[in-house]
């Protein structure tokens, strides 16, 4: 893992709990340091903090995609909703608010991880949530669920992206097509539909959810 932030008690807690939970630990403290580390050993996995002295995490996302697809965790603080977005749409795969709760990123750092491993399978399970991609089918609980075109596309890459925050912008040029972007109220009116149709409680959701000023992601309800 490599592991990027500025402020040293946090780098150290990181790398304390890492190494701890398994995990062998890279650190770097300013964008030029990352990149250079990251080059030189490249990295399983990234730990990336938004802002940092010389750069910032949107910055070292770009620079990683032009060559590494090492899932990227971004940390960030409370009220950056836009650099979330941008770091995110940037490449990042997922993200962190600080404080961070270790066990919180202990879990989105297997997550990541899992998803970069493909499984070649071509039905999809979230808890009693099956998407069959060769077949354009979904089931809930093994009872079919009848999805619009548009509704399978948005919850097929959901799924595909399982437990990882999409952006609104994302969705809608992966769904719809690199022509939109901006259309909110669309992906609102979708995301709703969808809901509908799997969720018990959809004022409740337990697979959709919605992650305020930054976009969805698809879950497995916790038992």
């Amino acid at each position: 893992m490599l592991v990027v932030d500025d402020e040293p008690q946090i780098l150290r807690a990181l790398r304390t709990s890492l190494r701890g939970a398994g995990y062998e630990v890279e650190t770097a403290e300013t964008a030029e340091a990352a990149l250079a580390m990251a080059a030189m050993r490249p990295p399983e996995a990234v730990i990336l903090d938004l802002v940092l002295p010389d750069g910032t995490g949107i910055e070292v996302c770009r620079e990683l995609r032009k060559w590494s697809s090492a899932p990227v965790i971004l940390l960030s603080a409370v009220g950056e909703e836009r650099e979330k977005i941008a770091a995110l749409d940037a490449g990042a795969d997922d993200y962190v608010t600080k404080p961070v709760g270790i066990d919180e990123l202990l879990a989105r750092l297997r997550a990541v991880l899992r998803r970069a491993v493909p499984s070649g399978e071509p039905v999809i399970e979230v808890g009693e949530l099956a998407i069959d991609i060769e077949r354009h089918s979904v089931a809930m609980a093994g009872r079919p669920v009848h999805l619009t075109p548009h509704q399978f596309e948005l919850l097929r890459v959901l799924a595909v992206n399982e437990g990882k925050l999409m952006t609104q912008r994302a969705l809608l040029r992966e769904v719809w097509g690199p022509g939109y972007g901006t259309e909110a109220n669309l992906l609102h009116v979708n995301v709703s539909q969808l809901r509908r149709k799997i969720e018990r409680d959809r004022a409740n959701p337990q697979y959709l959810l919605t992650e305020p000023g930054a976009g969805y992601r698809l879950v497995a309800p916790v038992a």
